[in-house]
């Protein structure tokens, strides 16, 4: 038991998933605490903390390490394009299907979840497990967080400009780059002189980033369910959700493998692509909602299809990648015997 705890809590499936679930329950039993100012605003707390995470992230980010990370530019070049565009082009015909409707949140949650960059951490874990080019995995990952400041409040201003009134996409570009890049920027720049720091404090730094996390989660979901956003979705509505994500990751996890294929990668960067391309960040989807979407009460709604493919990303990834490694070891022996 101790042995699988210890891997569950490698690959990231710890305490944060059953805590994500204890927030929205928390936030549904109590949810005027996230939404009164006084004594404190717990939302204010979590706009500070949204900084205080990119920061330390610049700060762990070798200029060195994103240096030698260029060369393989085919590889970089399928990460971010599926990414950043594959991905939004799986979801976004499927807007007609929802327009007026009731799920039409759903959908946007879902488009949201597409439009975001890659996960950092568990990209990286996972790729190591299954015996990938890990200096490729770390400069895609981390470049992909930097695009994502952009490239995402693009895709979603398509949609947000037409239904939600007062958003302005420049006005949020210089939030995202005065909350999000600025502090990432500083980070990078100490690197040099705080960066063997952060590096040491990393799994202390990865608790205040989720502590940070489930403060959005919360106070985003008490906003929702006191404005009864949620009244009009059943479990039914839930499970379909979660087979719809089950779904996009699958696809496009195929799509990575064939097209790695066509492109002559070898055994490394075609993990690397797959493992990094397929998945999206959970910080970045939970921290950019504060930012990206006025209405604070439809984010709790917003943020449920990330929610849900971050855990399940995670679960099928972790089996992917242990099933990769295994073949590995096994066409390894056997090629020492021959």
């Amino acid at each position: 038991m101790p042995r699988a705890g210890a891997k569950a809590s490698k690959l990231g499936l710890d305490w944060f998933l059953a805590a994500l679930i204890g927030m929205i329950l928390l936030a549904y039993l109590w949810p005027q605490i996230g939404i009164d100012r006084e004594p404190i605003s717990l939302g204010d707390i979590a706009n500070y903390g949204v900084s205080v995470i990119f920061f330390f992230y610049g700060l762990r980010l070798s200029p060195d390490k994103l240096r030698s990370g260029l060369s393989s530019w085919r590889l970089h070049g399928v990460v971010q394009l599926c990414t950043f565009v594959l991905f939004p082009l799986l979801v976004l015909p499927f807007h007609t299907f929802f327009e007026g409707s009731k799920n039409e949140l759903l959908w946007l949650g879902t488009f949201y979840l597409a439009a975001l960059p890659s996960t950092v951490s568990s990209s990286v874990v996972m790729v190591s497990i299954a015996g990938g080019n890990i200096p490729a995995a770390i400069f895609n990952a981390s470049i992909s967080s930097l695009i994502g400041i952009f490239i995402t409040p693009l895709w979603m201003g398509l949609f947000l400009q037409a239904s939600a009134e007062g958003f302005d996409i420049w006005s949020i570009m210089g939030k995202l780059v005065l909350q999000v890049l600025l502090p990432v920027i500083l980070g990078i720049v100490l690197h040099r002189y705080w960066g063997n720091f952060a590096e040491k404090n990393k799994s202390k730094l990865r608790i205040f980033d989720q502590i940070i996390i489930l403060l959005i989660v919360y106070t985003s979901f008490c906003e929702s369910f006191a404005r009864n956003m949620f009244s009009g979705f059943s479990i039914s509505n839930l499970f379909i959700l979660g087979a719809v994500m089950v779904g996009l990751f699958f696809l496009v996890y195929g799509l990575i493998h064939l097209l790695s294929k066509l492109l002559g990668f070898n055994r490394e960067d075609r993990i690397t692509a797959i493992f990094c391309g397929s998945k999206k960040s959970l910080v970045h989807g939970t921290v950019m909602s504060k930012v990206l979407f006025p209405d604070a009460n439809m984010v709790g709604i917003i943020l449920l299809p990330i929610m849900i493919y971050h855990a399940l990303q995670l679960l099928a990834a972790s089996i992917i990648s242990q099933r990769l490694a295994r073949t590995a070891a096994v066409e390894e022996r056997a090629a020492s015997v021959g």
